[in-house]
């Protein structure tokens, strides 16, 4: 990471799910615009007057299709294994539990299984191989919703530790309603399938086009670890605040991941955090809203000058503390 400043580190990983996800929206608009363009043919392997993807897919657009259906399975997969090693590295909130690292690893296989299908389906298609291809799109269907599922269900137990973290809340509400229309979708369209076809086309369109949704609500995960520093929302550290009482510290800060820099250069902070009585007033912790303290009303020093010692104790008794506040704090939490 030597040729990106820290804060803009994010951006090596967060264009996979967008790249992704503007990939298959595109594949899916030149496969929808070359059928309606073309006078809505009638392709071999239909059954019904409404085309499949599939079957607009297995004729003259088959490259674009592999090649949309391997960009898009392959981002997929990596978003979530990405995922995984940030929330590692202590970049994203960590998992807390051995469940919620199961439910992750779960997530990622089941990933991988959903990128395959898709490929699968890609190269088998249902006018050579109408067999083969919807095995493919079942182990497609199914592969994904299961992912779907432990990535919901991993992000509720997080959420579940963190109830204060909004990001985390937002995350899980966007991914469970999403993945929930399109799993309820994927029923419907398996009914369909051999019933109606006509209106199973129609569901297949729209639960594939519902799928770039999906896909870019990573985006907004991984986008989260803007700004924050390896190990800073580690597991260890954050039972550390926890156990000495900073838990509203740690949730601060993971709040404020992958927001704007501040004066400082970290994410969402004016100068940092502080271990006494910040300028805005607030006890124990506090921001400082320019780097300068005042004295309190229980004849404690706050932080004085942000460029200068900073200073936590009774009046009487300064004890000396990095020059930084927020260096300072770091500190006090045990981490480097």
């Amino acid at each position: 990471m030597l040729f990106l400043p820290h804060q803009h580190e994010h951006w090596l990983y967060v264009w996979i799910p967008l790249f992704g996800a503007f990939m298959w929206f595109a594949t899916l608009w030149a496969l929808l615009i070359t059928w309606l363009a073309s006078g809505r043919p009638r392709y071999v392997s239909m059954d019904g007057k409404i085309a499949y993807i599939s079957d607009v897919g297995a004729d003259i657009l088959k490259p674009l299709f592999i090649v949309g259906c391997a960009i898009t399975g392959l981002s997929f997969f990596l978003s979530c294994a990405i995922e995984r090693w940030l929330r590692h590295e202590g970049r994203l909130v960590a998992n807390m539990r051995r469940r919620e690292r199961v439910l992750s690893c779960l997530s990622i296989f089941f990933a991988s299984v959903g990128m395959c299908g898709l490929i699968l389906l890609s190269i088998f298609d249902t006018k050579r191989h109408p067999s083969l291809h919807r095995v493919f799109l079942l182990v497609f269907i199914v592969g994904v919703g299961l992912s779907a599922i432990f990535t919901v269900s991993e992000y509720r137990w997080i959420s579940h530790d963190f109830v204060e973290i909004r990001k985390l809340k937002h995350a899980y509400i966007a991914k469970g309603t999403i993945a929930g229309i399109l799993i309820l979708l994927a029923i419907a369209f398996a009914i369909t399938l051999f019933q109606a076809t006509d209106p199973g086309a129609i569901l297949e369109w729209i639960i594939a086009f519902g799928f770039t949704f999906y896909v870019l609500t990573f985006f907004f995960d991984l986008r989260m670890a803007k700004g924050v520093h390896k190990g800073e929302l580690s597991r260890q550290r954050l039972l550390a605040m926890q156990q000495r009482g900073q838990g509203g510290a740690a949730t601060r800060e993971a709040n404020e991941a992958g927001g704007p820099p501040g004066a400082n250069g970290y994410a969402g902070h004016a100068n940092g955090y502080g271990n006494g009585v910040a300028a805005n007033g607030y006890q124990g912790g506090g921001y400082a809203a320019n780097g300068h303290g005042a004295a309190g009303p229980n004849g404690y020093a706050q932080m004085s000058n942000a460029n200068g010692p900073a200073t936590v104790g009774r009046a009487d008794a300064p004890i000396a503390y990095p020059a930084n506040a927020r260096a300072a704090n770091r500190a006090s939490a045990g981490y480097p």
